[in-house]
């Protein structure tokens, strides 16, 4: 009886695989020294498919469904054996099954900025990041191409290679997509299309279909982040140098007024509430010096001249004006004595 039991278990009756877990693409089915049984049944559930390989040569491809494995089922792998048609005895093959579900949410992302052409900036370097979604489509070609012989084959097997193509492609998918650089986050999904029309041709070589391509961030390094925000800032006052001058002064001076504040001077010009009236008065000294100097040079001098004979300094106002802060706080000034002092010194500043 025992050596019934043993001969019956060397031939196997009922194929079949059930996923333990997330993430496996391919898995060969543990054959040892046991052979198939002619006429066994092979149970391939939705979302799978199954294929033998025999010596090497991929024999037949299952889709979902319990198939009955005799001559009739199995032709191709009954030509390569060279059996009779009316063969009763048991066979030996591997066969593999394939996860065909999508291996959805896989991260892709630029580990460093990538540079790429743009016809309004020239070269630049960006950073993007998103996720994809994929499935394998076409198991002879992926097993002949990726999985081969492994028992198993998981999706982190796969990730690095499948990441490293998108990176290869991003490049191409911004030329495809025509989009200027300062569009593309408005038009994710547009560069999601380019760049999946782009991978399509290596997932397929892969045996791989791709399911959904996302772009979810787009961004440029700090550096050129920050020379990016003043090309904005230009346009925002229309090229115009004096405007765009006030524009920085009015981002700088309530920095300056923080640091002012933070150094533990109540009477600063954060506490005495000049940073943003200061500013714009600096502002316009600013914009009227770099004016002057981008008109004729007549035109310059005279401007010029006007600054001498005024000789009033931005830096002393607001030194003095520091100073008069820290006489009001102390109470040597009233609130109206500070205040008339400092509209006559901004008085000079215009």
């Amino acid at each position: 009886m025992a050596l019934m039991d043993f001969i019956k278990k060397q031939f196997i009756d009922v194929i079949q695989w059930t996923e333990d877990g997330e993430g496996t693409l391919a898995w060969r089915y543990p054959m040892a020294d046991m052979e198939i049984q002619n006429g066994a049944q092979l149970v391939v559930r939705e979302s799978q498919l199954a294929m033998f390989v025999n010596e090497g040569q991929v024999a037949d491809v299952f889709g979902p469904g319990t198939h009955k494995l005799t001559t009739q089922t199995l032709p191709i792998l009954t030509n390569l054996k060279n059996w009779d048609k009316l063969f009763e005895s048991p066979f030996k093959s591997d066969v593999y099954f394939f996860s065909t579900r999508q291996q959805v949410d896989q991260k892709w992302g630029t580990p460093q900025p990538i540079s790429i052409r743009d016809k309004e900036f020239g070269a630049v370097r960006l950073r993007a990041f998103g996720n994809y979604a994929y499935r394998v489509a076409d198991p002879k070609k992926f097993h002949t191409e990726i999985s081969g012989t492994r028992e198993q084959y998981a999706v982190a097997d796969l990730d690095g290679q499948l990441r490293g193509l998108i990176m290869q492609n991003i490049s191409v998918a911004i030329a495809q997509s025509n989009i200027p650089f300062l569009d593309l986050a408005a038009n994710q999904l547009a560069f999601a299309q380019a760049l999946a029309a782009a991978l399509n041709p290596a997932m397929e070589g892969y045996g791989l279909k791709l399911e959904a391509m996302t772009v979810q961030s787009i961004s440029l390094p700090d550096e050129l982040q920050k020379v990016l925000d003043q090309k904005i800032g230009m346009g925002m006052v229309g090229g115009d140098m004096g405007k765009f001058m006030q524009y920085q002064t009015a981002q700088a001076i309530p920095k300056m007024a923080e640091g002012v504040g933070a150094g533990g001077d109540a009477g600063g010009l954060a506490g005495a509430g000049l940073g943003m009236g200061a500013g714009v008065a600096m502002g316009q000294v600013l914009a009227q010096n770099m004016q002057a100097a981008l008109q004729p040079a007549a035109g310059a001098a005279g401007t010029a001249a006007a600054s001498v004979a005024a000789g009033v300094k931005p830096e002393d106002v607001m030194a003095t004006l520091e100073k008069l802060g820290e006489l009001k706080t102390k109470g040597i000034l009233t609130e109206d004595e500070f205040n008339a002092k400092k509209a006559e010194l901004l008085k000079k500043l215009v």
